[in-house]
């Protein structure tokens, strides 16, 4: 939100804190990536080279440089459709499962 002051144009920056989730944090990479890279393995073996992710990117998934910059780039945060995008490429799904009795009930 923008406010005017002697005619100039301010831009008010938020004060306090910004809200963390206790439930959902990770140092350096999204978990959804290493979970992606299980999945890679357990379909093409343990050893991911460019052609397993070109395969990806051919199946309607992401692009090959995509994937690579996800394993080894720095991308940090992909977007969770292109993660769906790159899994449903190899016929899987994610379903939401009980986090062993963690959490809230109603």
């Amino acid at each position: 939100m923008a406010v005017r002051t002697k005619g100039k144009r301010v831009t008010n920056i938020p004060t306090g804190r910004m809200k963390l989730y206790k439930s959902y944090m990770f140092r350096d990479k999204d978990p959804a990536i290493d979970e992606f890279r299980t999945v890679m393995q357990d379909h093409y073996g343990d050893k991911l080279d460019h052609k397993a992710m070109v395969d990806v990117e051919t199946a309607g998934g992401p692009t090959a440089q995509t994937i690579h910059n996800w394993f080894f780039g720095a991308t940090k945060r992909p977007q969770n459709a292109t993660i769906e995008a790159a899994g449903r490429a190899l016929g899987m799904r994610r379903v939401w499962v009980k986090n062993n009795g963690n959490g809230k009930k109603k």
